[in-house]
């Protein structure tokens, strides 16, 4: 019997685990808690190996956790399999039959529960308007582009009608502009069908640009949970600020006068080039990196690390490599961090 969701959608308590790894213990998620509400687009964003996908895949039933429980809708269900679960999952690599139609893809999950053919059918083909695919119902997996697989794997997934969708990576194979696109069409058919959708990405543009709330994983820790725009403009740790965007992180003293922490945060664009009168810092211009609607400023600072800044363009001046330029920024610009539970 697979039990089902209410009001919760997923709750994560103290969630652990351990794997083996040449005779060695590895954590590879620690003690996370967190709770992801229904209807809630979630992602989960870190770096390769720091717990995001081993976390996604205990919530699914892939993994069990060496402590700690998973409860879906207020139901433990840390034990049990995935398919008495009212999950469902979509992987990076789509994992469609080769030797089936899309149809019969899609419509398998229905067809292993035993469901006459021509119901099935009629409700894949429902899904592959959703998708916006009906016209490809008749052809196999390998004469599609990879947009158009990863539909078919969303729409394989959703027919079932989980109360939660796992996502892990589903967008990593596709090309720049195919993502940017999947990533539109990704949001508003979560927004249209109002499933919890839980992603995992290691793209903070990718995160930022989909996600209700976002949760920042770090060695196996959960190390910060925000909405995109407070994880971006209010960081709290130093690993948070380096990695969703670009940060320039001030330290001692310079960081408790701007913002009365021992580390003090400024991203690139709030910073801007003046006249020495004012100026909060000044450096010798090392390069200009040209990125279309701005430039990128690296401007070394004697004894000190170099400041990024990004100036708007078209601009009225961009300075040469080799001079001296100063640096202005508004008092409120600077934001307190700490270093993090792993500084």
């Amino acid at each position: 019997m697979i039990l089902p969701i209410e009001p919760g959608a997923v709750y994560l308590d103290q969630l652990s685990c351990v794997f083996k790894s040449a005779g060695k213990s590895v954590l590879a998620v620690d003690s996370v808690t967190l709770d992801i509400l229904p209807g809630e687009f979630f992602t989960l964003l870190g770096p390769s190996g720091s717990g995001k996908t081993t976390c996604l895949r205990m919530i699914g039933g892939f993994v069990l956790p060496t402590s700690g429980s998973v409860r879906l809708g207020g139901h433990d269900v840390t034990h049990l399999p995935p398919y008495e679960r009212a999950v469902n999952t979509v992987f990076q690599d789509y994992a469609l039959f080769p030797h089936m139609s899309i149809l019969d893809n899609v419509a398998y999950a229905l067809r292993i529960r035993g469901m006459e053919k021509a119901a099935r059918e009629r409700k894949a083909h429902e899904l592959l308007e959703l998708v916006r695919l009906p016209q490809v119902a008749g052809r196999k997996p390998n004469e599609l582009s990879g947009g158009q697989r990863q539909r078919i794997a969303l729409a394989r997934a959703l027919i079932s009608e989980p109360k939660v969708l796992l996502l892990d990576e589903p967008l990593g194979a596709l090309d720049l502009k195919l993502r940017e696109q999947m990533q539109v069409e990704l949001k508003n058919l979560q927004r249209e069908l109002g499933i919890t959708f839980i992603f995992v990405t290691h793209d903070q543009h990718e995160a930022l640009s989909m996600s209700d709330r976002i949760g920042v994983f770090n060695q196996g820790r959960l190390e910060q949970v925000a909405t995109p725009e407070e994880l971006y403009n209010r960081p709290t740790t130093r690993f948070v600020a380096d990695f969703v965007g670009t940060a320039n992180v001030l330290e001692g003293e310079q960081a408790r006068h701007l913002a009365g922490a021992s580390l003090a945060m400024l991203r690139p664009e709030q910073i801007r080039v003046g006249g020495q009168q004012g100026a909060k810092a000044s450096g010798t211009l090392r390069s200009v990196q040209y990125f279309g609607s701005f430039v990128r400023l690296r401007v070394a600072q004697m004894g000190q690390a170099e400041w990024i800044v990004d100036q708007p363009l078209p601009a009225d001046h961009v300075p040469e490599v080799g001079k001296t330029i100063h640096l202005h920024w508004s008092s409120q610009a600077a934001h307190g961090i700490t270093a993090g539970a792993y500084a």
